[in-house]
């Protein structure tokens, strides 16, 4: 049986599109890709995100790396800009909201840093987690096989019984490795099939006939 449903956040919960962003603001897709490799595919937001660097001195040597390309100007702008595009999924949050009354365990697992992750942590949707694992707190990111393990262990729970939500195709699958099945987050829609798919009961009206989560492994 399933049990237990693990969502990412960023990307997922909460929009993160970091190319959308570019091309909404430069529309020029060489300048994006620069300004990509100095920003949101840095090794600086990765260590942010990991808890290693902190969010001042990771974003000095960003301003740093564009002042050296003549971009000091756009770099500004993704960097003072970028938190507006973290705006809450609704239809995320109702399926959460379903997912708990139907009686399954929901947690968290996000590559994020400490600053999101106490912006987050005052939204309304946060009180619906069970638990999970930050990365900035444990100082691994996805998809390392370490960072599901984490979560595992420190709340108990077993990889079979346990399903992880995320945008990005190598961390879903990676949860794969763990014994935990990993799907990849497109939209709403297509996440709830493949939910239903695997058993779980999560249909916007209540099932007076519930149908039991079995993990199609067990089957075998």
């Amino acid at each position: 049986m399933y049990k237990n449903i693990i969502f990412d956040l960023g990307g997922v919960v909460v929009d993160f599109n970091p190319r959308v962003f570019l091309v909404d603001h430069f529309m020029n897709e060489k300048l994006e890709d620069a300004l990509y490799a100095i920003t949101f595919g840095s090794e600086e937001w990765l260590e942010i995100d990991a808890g290693l660097l902190s969010r001042e001195e990771g974003e000095r040597i960003m301003r740093e790396k564009g002042a050296a390309m003549h971009r000091s100007f756009e770099v500004d702008v993704i960097l003072d800009d970028w938190y507006d595009i973290l705006h809450t999924r609704d239809d995320v949050v109702q399926l959460i909201k379903r997912l708990k009354k139907r009686g399954y365990n929901v947690y968290y697992l996000s590559n994020i840093s400490h600053d999101v992750l106490a912006m987050l942590r005052q939204r309304k949707f946060w009180k619906l987690f069970d638990g999970g694992i930050a990365s900035c707190e444990v100082h691994v990111t996805k998809p390392d096989p370490r960072i599901y393990q984490v979560l595992l262990k420190r709340y108990g729970l077993s990889a079979t019984e346990s399903i992880f939500v995320d945008d990005n195709e190598k961390n879903a699958a990676a949860a794969n490795q763990v014994s935990i099945t990993g799907l990849q987050f497109k939209n709403v829609r297509t996440l709830q099939r493949a939910l239903v798919d695997l058993g779980i009961d999560c249909d916007r009206r209540p099932n007076k006939n519930r149908i039991t989560a079995v993990n199609p492994a067990a089957r075998r």
